[in-house]
């Protein structure tokens, strides 16, 4: 313990610590029946990080989703940020206990390193930056391998959130800016579902039995464009 609140060490002695601790909250709320995990989860915000699990649904179905980001607009940095380390694909709890456990790891192993071969320590400061900047992808990698383990409940029911990125057939008017008509497309559970479009630019006209490709949800309406990719159906 005298050698995780040395200076040098400190920052990744406390990294250590508080997973243990989050481990034993854990443990003990799982106990009372309730999961820490899933309460934190649960106090999170909504972000926009729909796109990679609309492309996952899509190649599910069978279909080739071969589409440059930036067809139908990217997602925020921090929403970019947020979907590579997986959250919102893997318990909070669960990745923050991932980067403590590597933080704190190769902080120690850096910092003794750099002992053995200068004889001296780094800052903590100094030490802590490519540290932290290396556990992320650790973060990352650790996170896909568990998402890929903890069990998902199957079920047909799909968010409107996930319709950006899909294409979908006008089966109803005529779609103008400001005057959207109605649209279809059919999930991977081959449930059909009628949602109301139009153009993303004034003076664009969708006609019935066009194929469109959604970009975002307006207003009002979802705005989309014409689909120009064959590898992508509805």
């Amino acid at each position: 313990m005298n050698y995780l609140f040395e200076p040098a060490m400190f920052p990744f002695g406390v990294a250590l610590l508080l997973m243990s601790g989050i481990g034993l909250l854990e443990g003990v709320a799982m106990v009372l029946g309730s999961g820490l995990s899933q309460f934190i989860d649960n106090l999170l915000p909504d972000t926009d990080l729909d796109f990679d699990l609309d492309m996952d649904l899509d190649m599910d179905a069978g279909l080739d989703t071969d589409l440059d980001l930036a067809e139908i607009g990217s997602p925020s940095a921090l929403s970019r940020l947020l979907g590579w380390l997986c959250i919102g694909h893997v318990p909070i709890l669960v990745l923050f206990v991932i980067f403590l456990a590597s933080f704190g790891l190769m902080g120690i192993a850096l910092q003794n390193t750099i002992n053995g071969i200068t004889g001296f320590y780094l800052p903590t400061w100094l030490a802590s930056i490519p540290v932290l900047f290396a556990s992320l992808p650790i973060v990352r990698v650790f996170g896909k391998i568990i998402g890929r383990i903890i069990p998902k409940d199957e079920t047909s029911a799909i968010s409107s959130k996930t319709f950006r990125g899909r294409v979908v057939t006008i089966t109803l008017g005529t779609a103008e800016k400001g005057n959207p008509a109605q649209a279809k497309f059919t999930d991977r559970f081959g449930q059909s579902h009628y949602l109301m479009v139009e153009p993303e630019k004034a003076g664009e006209q969708f006609q019935q039995n066009d194929q469109i490709l959604l970009l975002k949800k307006g207003t009002n309406a979802f705005i989309g464009i014409r689909n120009t990719n064959e590898k992508l159906v509805n």
